[in-house]
């Protein structure tokens, strides 16, 4: 009997440690989220933009279309939110989370922007992988 409880804890143990290790990759990724809105909230695009990978490649998807490359994205957010005014106070509310690989995630979301201009929000869906040990958002669609 003592056996069979040692091998049921030594399961459970083992059993465990997944999605413990994915709720561990979740914070994180609320970590990033949270840095992202404090940033905006200061006025620090670039600081916002941190959280992206820093590549060609990455793919910003908006109202306005298909937005290639770290720095065309920025550019585009400059455009958009020139001044504190037009970027108000962000925030998000993470609705779901999806495991596609070890290094990948699919976040579903909602953002809000409560502006002296007029309050805005809409949803995004973000594609983040595992970079370097980090977290960087690979592709962002944002409504």
């Amino acid at each position: 009997m003592r056996s069979f409880i040692i091998i049921i804890a030594v399961l459970g143990i083992f059993t465990g440690m997944p999605a413990k290790a994915q709720r561990h990759e979740e914070a994180r990724i609320r970590a990033l989220m949270d840095t992202q809105t404090k940033a905006w909230n200061a006025g620090d695009l670039e600081g916002f933009m941190g959280t992206y990978w820093k590549s060609d490649s990455l793919l910003f998807i908006g109202k306005n279309g298909v937005t290639y490359g770290w720095q065309s994205t920025l550019d585009r957010y400059k455009k958009s939110y020139p001044d504190k005014t037009a970027m108000g106070l962000l925030s998000f509310h993470l609705l779901e989370f999806k495991k596609l690989a070890a290094d990948v995630y699919f976040v579903v979301g909602k953002w809000t922007l409560v502006r002296s201009i007029g309050d805005l929000s809409g949803h995004f869906t973000l594609v983040l992988r595992k970079i370097g040990g980090e977290w960087k958002i690979i592709a962002d669609h944002s409504s």
